[in-house]
C-alpha cells in the first residue's frame, strides 16, 4: 500500500510537472515588415526581441523582404505559414495580396494581426499602430501652425498601394482643407520606401515648384539619409529657418530628431514603432492563450518641435 501512495503521489507530480510545461509552451511569432532596409522597422524589431525576451517562451522572429517589394513580402508570409509559426504581425505593403494570405495563415491556425499598416477587411484579429488618419491630420496641424498664411506643398508617399500611407495623404489634406494651403500637382510622389529616391523626389518637387512653401513628407524615408537630406535642405536652410519653406515630416527617428534641432526641418510627427513590436508580441501571446484583445490598439503620436526637441533627444 506504502508503495502505490508513492506511485500515486510520482503520478500526480508527473502530471503536475506535463501540466506546468504545457502552460510555458514555446511559441515561434514572426514580424514582417514592409522593408527591412528601413530604420523604422529597426525599432520595431528591438521591441519585439527584447519582449520576447522578457517572457522567456517567446521567439521572435524578424522576415521582411530588404526593400520595400509587395510581391517578396507576400511570399515571405506564405513561406511562414508553410513553416508553421505560431503568429504572425504583419506591416501590410499591399492589403488586396496581404488579405488573401492573412485569411489563409488564419484558417491554418495561425494567430495574424497587422501593425503599422492594416488590412482591415482580412480575418486579423487585432491592429496595432497608429491611426494613419489621425497622423496625417497632425502633420497638417503642424503645417497650419507654422504658416497659417498658407502656399502651396507637396507631399512625399512610399507604396502606392499601402492602405497606412493613403490614411496619412488623405489625413493631410483633410487638415488643410478650407485653409490657403494648395496642393501642387503631382503631389503625392511615390518613393516605394526606397530613402535616396525620397531625397531625390524632395528635390524634385522644389526644383518644378521654385515658390513652394512647404514640403510634407508622410514618413520619415528622405530623413532617414540625414547626409542626402542635408544637401537638398542646404541651399535654402535660411528660409527653413526663417519657415519661408517648411519642412514637416512624419516620424521620429534619433538621427531625425538631431536634424530637427540642426535647422533641417521644422515640426516632426512621430509615431511609437518600438512599442509596436512590444504590444504586437504580447497580442499575439494573448491571441494563442484564448484571450480576448482589442480589435483596434493604437501605441499614439509625438508632436517634436524646436521647442521640445531636446527633451525627445534625451
Amino acid at each position: 500500500m506504502k508503495i502505490l501512495k508513492v506511485l500515486t503521489v510520482a503520478a500526480l507530480a508527473s502530471v503536475g510537472f506535463a501540466g506546468a510545461s504545457h502552460a510555458a509552451d514555446s511559441y515561434k511569432f514572426a514580424v514582417v515588415p514592409k522593408a527591412m532596409n528601413n530604420p523604422f522597422f529597426d525599432l520595431t524589431r528591438d521591441g519585439c526581441m527584447a519582449e520576447a525576451k522578457k517572457l522567456g517562451n517567446v521567439t521572435c522572429i524578424y522576415q521582411g523582404p530588404v526593400e520595400h517589394e509587395p510581391a517578396t513580402q507576400a511570399q515571405i508570409i506564405d513561406d511562414l505559414i508553410t513553416q508553421g509559426v505560431d503568429g504572425l504581425a504583419i506591416s501590410v505593403s499591399d492589403a488586396a495580396a496581404a488579405t488573401t494570405l492573412i485569411n489563409k495563415a488564419v484558417d491554418a491556425g495561425i494567430a495574424v494581426i497587422t501593425f503599422d499598416s492594416d488590412a482591415a477587411d482580412s480575418k486579423r484579429a487585432a491592429y496595432v499602430g497608429t491611426n494613419n488618419k489621425e497622423f496625417g491630420k497632425a502633420l497638417g496641424e503642424e503645417l497650419l501652425k507654422l504658416k497659417p498664411e498658407g502656399g502651396t506643398y507637396g507631399m512625399i508617399s512610399g507604396g502606392a498601394a499601402a492602405p497606412n500611407l493613403a490614411e496619412r495623404v488623405d489625413g493631410v489634406r483633410e487638415a488643410l482643407k478650407g485653409s490657403k494651403w494648395t496642393e501642387v500637382p503631382g503631389s503625392p510622389t511615390f518613393c516605394n520606401d526606397d530613402v535616396t529616391l525620397a531625397v531625390q523626389q524632395a528635390g524634385d518637387l522644389k526644383t518644378a515648384n521654385p515658390d513652394i512653401a512647404a514640403i510634407v513628407p508622410v514618413g520619415g524615408w528622405p530623413m532617414f539619409a540625414p547626409d542626402g537630406w542635408k544637401n537638398f535642405v542646404e541651399p535654402f536652410k535660411a528660409d527653413v529657418e526663417s519657415k519661408k519653406v517648411a519642412l514637416v515630416v512624419a516620424d521620429t527617428l534619433p538621427v531625425q530628431l538631431q536634424l530637427l534641432k540642426d535647422g533641417y526641418a521644422n515640426a516632426l510627427v512621430g509615431q511609437r514603432p518600438y512599442e509596436m513590436g512590444e504590444v504586437a508580441i504580447q497580442t499575439l501571446l494573448k491571441l494563442k492563450k484564448g484571450e480576448k484583445v482589442e480589435k483596434i490598439i493604437y501605441t499614439g503620436l509625438d508632436r517634436v518641435t524646436a521647442a521640445n526637441v531636446g527633451e525627445f533627444l534625451k
